[in-house]
């Protein structure tokens, strides 16, 4: 396996000797491929990044086969609380860990997950872009009532996953308030769950994204996300940013083209554009850095009491 950090958000990349989440034949074979990971190896995907191996915001990246010969490499996404569509962070990770591995150089790639398939272009050994799924917004203005904060109203948006976007934060977003951010983020997502407020087709939304002003005088925005295992997002979300990007163009209030410097709440950036998408949506580019932050090899000893991770 290979480390790295996007934007302050680690991934590990799971490179060899991995679970075999089958070949997945049919259309969407890869989405095959990650339900199938997620029934038969969901266990397994969970203690690769738990503690003592890992921790809560750690996302994993399986390196597959790409079933598109016209991709350089397919990943199938998954956290501590199970499969992700799509990874934004993890794709920017996965390009700057191949180049790492000499599997691909400066230029332009296509990656297949989940979700479709994706482009990146990576331009340097740490920057890498990546052009998104079309990402759109179900439903505005959706409010809520939430126990000890009382009305709550966000967007609805899918970004390669489903966000709740609440425009202004109930918690002023600062490092110091992290905890109460996580607590009110947590609140509002089971409010979502209890008022029966979902995706398309009754997806479940599993990341709440709080936004305020920016402290970085280059930025426009700045964000709390919370991830659906129940730690916070290091990195500004590139899903979430796509997500954002979907509102702020159906809302008018941003060109295709124009840039978006989106801020997260350790003060990381990524820098966002959009074209328009071919089902009324928009097509999001996310531009960060990641670097890689070790190699190692997972032992999973049976006799350890811990070989399926620390879960509380």
């Amino acid at each position: 396996m290979i480390d790295s950090h996007t934007e302050g958000e680690p991934t590990r990349v799971i490179i060899a000797d991995g679970p075999d989440p089958g070949p997945g034949p049919g259309p969407g074979p890869l989405a095959e491929r990650a339900m199938r990971l997620q029934a038969r190896h969901g266990d397994l995907c969970k203690a690769a990044l738990l503690e003592p191996r890992g921790h809560d915001a750690m996302v994993g990246a399986l390196l597959v086969a790409a079933s598109d010969p016209d991709c350089a490499a397919g990943a199938i996404f998954f956290n501590t609380a199970g499969n992700l569509g799509m990874c934004g962070h993890a794709t920017i990770g996965l390009a700057v860990t191949l180049a790492h591995m000499g599997r691909i150089e400066p230029g332009a790639h296509r990656f297949e997950t989940p979700v479709g398939v994706v482009g990146v272009t990576l331009h340097d050994a740490s920057t890498v872009s990546v052009v998104n799924v079309e990402s759109h917004r179900l439903a505005r203005d959706v409010t809520v009532e939430v126990p000890g904060l009382g009305p709550v109203t966000g967007d609805v948006a899918w970004g390669g996953n489903w966000f709740f976007l609440v425009k202004h934060s109930p918690v002023a977003l600062d490092t110091a308030a992290i905890p109460a951010l996580t607590d009110v983020s947590l609140r509002i997502r089971r409010a979502l769950e209890a008022a029966g407020v979902t995706g398309r087709d009754g997806a479940c939304i599993d990341h709440i994204e709080l936004f305020g002003p920016p402290t970085d005088p280059g930025a426009r925005s700045r964000s709390f996300v919370l991830c659906p295992g129940g730690a916070y997002d290091r990195s500004p979300c590139g899903t979430g940013s796509a997500a954002k990007l979907a509102c702020l163009a159906a809302d008018g209030l941003l060109a295709p083209g124009e840039e978006w410097v989106q801020q997260s709440i350790i003060g990381s950036t990524y820098r966002l554009s959009y074209a328009p998408g071919p089902t009324g949506g928009v097509i999001a580019t996310i531009t960060g850095q990641a670097f890689v932050t070790g190699e190692a090899r997972l032992i999973f000893n049976p006799a350890d009491p811990f070989v399926q991770g620390i879960r509380l």
